[in-house]
């Protein structure tokens, strides 16, 4: 999951996983300066080069709570151009731009840098550029919820050191291309760390280095694409142990970091949560994205973030979330929130990515929704229905879940809970299960590795299913009241229609006689008679337990 001035700190936000941004994350905010739009648009500087690849060169300096490095840019010209903008946040220093041995000038605006080049970067042309930065690093209050660098201790007195940094941004710790419509198609992670504590990244470990000064080099390298936020350092000192899975794509390697004091409680715990995640996320949304870089659970000084193939964990080695059900049905308590949550983030936010944070539902709602169908998965479909009904005790219905684009702001909280909610309703109205799973798996495969706008999802949905679900879409997303069935009796006829801020508004509901059978029957803004002989006021029923709706007889 991770976004910007006064948190109205609900237990929601926390029972919901929501994160801080560049202030903090799901917080309000009533106007935007000239920075948030260097930070969340999509300039000319920023679209006339596309990100190829990364080698993040980093010391880290622990004793100081200091970073020194460099970064290796690799791009392709999409047009040409002689000025870029990548971005570093203004306590960071930026030493030097290099470009081909020479340095280049540069300036500084907020958290953006602008680069000039001595020539024309002509269109289609490959070439790079290095930043050397230095300097020390926000660290981060109350991670994950506010973004930046946890700097902890373990049991032992050890250092302990972690990133967490979803929708403030990843230029809180390092340079880069600052956005997600642009992930980098591949990446050396390379990170010094003290002698005795090992540093942990994404993707696969190629070697390990030593350093003067009693330093050691961890290179990581991550071959799929990635986005910047979940580009990630943990280092402790852990110890290791490994696993596989024998997914939909053949053996997936399992590894796990913990702290030595937690081994045991770590190989129980993980065990029993891991294999049947992937079992339940592969046969709902298809084979796990990343076989190449594996999958990893690292323990973290937070509680938890969805760093691709190498997943924060800091759930205590308990189940629930932090021992708590946030469903309260008793469901909850069975499977470890944070790795089955988390996990699904490779899925959704991961393999599909949102180009701009306004349509971090796409992230959250899917990934919420996963919950869900894990626990179908593990006690059956009443079970899951029972969970993600549940789920609306954490519904504020206090705004729009699409935010404000190019100004890096996310919409209401109600992305998680609400929007769970509403996937599960199209999977009602829909009534075919197994075209509803084909059309989950269908998302993963067709945006594979990609970023997309919120619009994509809602079209390849529509699509897929049939039916145009885009005024149920913009009801739910666009606006913070419910859809209203209203009903009323008319010379001894039950009619219905719905009512709703979205206009023309229109959704198949389940209907019944008390007593009897579900129907699915097509309502519209227009009043219409009701196709249940002998329906009254008394004897009818909505399915609201699967439809979160308003219901009102006159």
């Amino acid at each position: 999951m991770t976004f910007c001035q006064i948190l109205r700190l609900l237990p929601l936000l926390l029972l919901s996983l929501a994160r801080p941004a560049a202030a903090q994350l799901l917080q309000p905010k009533a106007a935007f300066t000239r920075a948030d739009s260097l930070r969340g648009g999509q300039s000319a500087l920023r679209t006339c080069y596309d990100i190829t690849y990364y080698h993040l060169d980093v010391k880290l300096d622990v004793a100081d709570r200091a970073l020194r490095g460099t970064n290796l840019f690799r791009f392709t010209a999409t047009q040409d151009f002689t000025r870029l903008q990548f971005d570093l946040f203004a306590n960071l220093k930026v030493d030097k731009v290099t470009y081909h041995g020479r340095e280049l000038p540069f300036t500084r605006e907020a958290n953006a840098v602008f680069v000039t080049f001595p020539i024309p970067i002509r269109q289609g042309s490959r070439d790079e550029f290095t930043v050397a930065y230095s300097g020390h690093p926000t660290v981060a209050k109350k991670a994950p919820w506010d973004g930046g660098m946890v700097f902890a201790q373990d049991a032992a007195g050890q250092p302990w050191v972690a990133t967490a940094c979803q929708g403030v941004g990843a230029s809180i710790w390092w340079p880069c291309k600052d956005q997600q419509a642009d992930e980098v198609d591949s990446m050396l992670i390379s990170i010094a760390v003290p002698k005795g504590l090992k540093d942990v990244s994404n993707g696969r470990l190629r070697s390990t280095k030593k350093l003067p000064g009693g330093y050691v080099r961890y290179d990581w390298a991550v071959r799929n694409p990635i986005n910047n936020y979940d580009v990630a350092l943990n280092v402790g000192n852990y110890v290791h142990f490994s696993d596989v899975y024998q997914g939909e794509n053949g053996p997936l390697t399992l590894d796990y970091w913990v702290l030595p004091e937690n081994l045991e409680k770590a190989k129980k715990q993980f065990a029993a949560n891991v294999p049947p995640m992937l079992k339940s996320m592969e046969a709902w949304f298809g084979p796990y994205p990343f076989y190449t870089d594996g999958y990893k659970l690292i323990e973290a000084p937070h509680l938890g973030m969805e760093h691709q193939s190498g997943v924060a964990y800091g759930n205590k080695y308990q189940n629930g979330y932090l021992g708590r059900d946030r469903s309260a049905t008793g469901w909850g308590d069975k499977w470890d929130f944070i790795i089955i949550h988390e996990s699904g983030h490779e899925w959704f936010g991961n393999n599909i990515t949102s180009q701009d944070i306004a349509d971090m539902w796409v992230h959250e709602s899917f990934t919420t929704y996963s919950e869900s169908l894990f626990v179908e998965s593990q006690f059956g479909k009443q079970a899951g229905q029972e969970y993600v009904h549940g789920q609306r005790r954490n519904i504020q219905n206090d705004g729009p879940i699409i935010g404000p684009s190019g100004v890096n702001k996310e919409g209401s909280s109600d992305m998680y809970d609400k929007g769970a909610n509403l996937l599960n309703m199209l999977r009602s109205a829909l009534n075919d299960d197994a075209k509803w799973r084909q059309i989950l798996r269908g998302l993963s495969r067709t945006f594979y590795h990609q970023t997309v706008t919120g619009q994509q999802v809602i079209d390849y949905i529509n699509k897929e299913s049939g039916h145009d679900f885009s005024p149920v879409f913009a009801q739910y997303l666009q606006y913070a009241s419910l859809p209203v069935l209203e009903m009323r009796l008319e010379k001894n006829q039950l009619l219905g229609r719905w009512v709703a801020a979205a206009p023309g508004f229109d959704l198949p509901v389940r209907l019944r006689l008390k007593g009897g059978a579900y129907q699915l029957v097509p309502l519209t803004p227009k009043w219409q008679p009701l196709p249940l002989p002998g329906a009254t006021r008394d004897n009818v029923e909505v399915d609201t337990f699967t439809y979160y709706v308003g219901v009102l007889m006159e």
